[in-house]
């Protein structure tokens, strides 16, 4: 029986699978088991921003490993205290204490939960278009894949993105908060504008709303600076993080600010804060720092979005990036350019129906990039 024979009788399918069986990577590069390379562009949607096979996160995993790999949050931990230390200093100014979980729908759910305590109230606005998981509390917060599921959590309701007026009126004495992406991923790489996010946290304050920002697949260095909220000059009461902050171990986090009151017993973790992902987390920060790779995914995307944009693509109707964060909406279904471009070793996303999303490495080179924009001028020019 075959890896994928052995998948399909044993594993409780939810994925839609590509007939593709990837066993080992390195940077941006992935190896299919009979060695054929791709360029990676998924980075396990947005997850191995450090690259596959980190030396310094490997190292940094193996040494805690032979220490202590679990340790409850009724105790105390060294390196979960260095960890949180480390977030808060590189958090937006106002972002003070940290929530150690283990993935973006669970640090959505914490979000939820620690917003209604905070506030005493019940209900959300969120955009539509947008995605925060697939866990009751995130998906009842999420635009999409709502149907086969509902009754939801109720107290959701959804305005257009980047619509001020739509907010405010949605925004009532019973909200709780906002919760937005700053870029839509799911959602098809949709930037808020600037002066929309500053007309959000004003009505959030002058209304006494909280304002979540979700910041799963931006956080981390994928939009150009470390958290996508220093573009606008954003503070939000709460911010979600997870995906790239651990190198690929499953680690998420909710960092609050003053407004959000803790109190014990109100939320938990069984493998929140482990030690194991937390000296993953810390040695894939100090890298994404020491590297600086904010600063290489501007160069970056703006080489791929110079490259790309020189070539033009009748299929192509809009090409949209903030950093490495890319999304090319085409003017027909994307899924089956996947597999093409799949063929030809490039491996890539899609973000809704008609977007092609691109999530390389951070560490992609300037070289492969290139040979990504040559293999997407094959595909679309047909």
């Amino acid at each position: 029986m075959n890896t994928p024979e052995r998948e399909r009788t044993y594993g409780f399918e939810v994925f839609p699978k590509r007939d593709v069986t990837i066993v080992a990577g390195e940077g941006a590069t992935l190896w299919d088991e009979n060695g054929k390379a791709y360029i990676d562009c998924t980075a396990g949607v947005g997850v191995a921003s450090v690259g596959h096979a980190n030396p310094q996160v490997a190292s940094a995993i193996g040494e805690q490993s032979q220490r202590l790999i679990t340790c409850p949050g009724v105790f105390y931990n060294d390196t979960r205290a260095r960890l949180l230390e480390k977030l808060v200093s590189i958090a937006p100014k106002g972002l003070k204490r940290a929530f150690l979980c283990n993935s973006g729908s669970e640090s959505i759910e914490a979000a939820i939960k620690f917003a209604r305590h905070s506030t005493g109230r019940h209900n959300f606005v969120c955009a539509m278009r947008g995605f925060h998981g697939r866990t009751i509390g995130a998906l009842s917060a999420t635009h999409q894949y709502r149907a086969a599921f509902e009754p939801l959590l109720q107290g959701f309701t959804f305005v257009p993105f980047n619509n001020i007026d739509k907010l405010h009126n949605a925004v009532s004495g019973e909200t709780a908060a906002v919760m937005l992406e700053l870029v839509q991923g799911e959602g098809g790489i949709r930037i808020a504008h600037e002066e929309y996010i500053a007309a959000v946290r004003d009505l959030c304050d002058r209304r006494g709303v909280l304002l979540i920002v979700d910041e799963v697949q931006t956080g981390f260095c994928r939009t150009g600076r470390m958290f996508a909220c220093e573009h606008f000059q954003l503070t939000p009461d709460i911010l979600c993080v997870a995906k790239a902050m651990a190198g690929g171990i499953p680690m998420g986090a909710v960092l609050c600010g003053d407004a959000v009151k803790p109190a014990v017993g109100m939320h938990g973790s069984t493998f929140g804060g482990n030690p194991l992902a937390c000296a993953a987390a810390l040695a894939a920060i100090d890298f994404m720092v020491e590297r600086d790779l904010a600063d290489q995914a501007i160069h970056k995307g703006a080489h791929f979005a110079d490259t790309f944009g020189k070539s033009r693509f009748g299929r192509v109707r809009e090409l949209r990036h903030l950093g490495l964060m890319i999304g090319i909406e085409l003017k027909s279904k994307a899924k089956p350019y996947l597999l093409e471009l799949m063929e030809r070793g490039v491996l890539a996303l899609v973000a809704g129906p008609t977007v092609i999303r691109l999530l390389p490495p951070l560490v992609i080179s300037l070289e492969q990039l290139d040979a990504v924009v040559d293999t997407l001028g094959e595909v679309l020019s047909g």
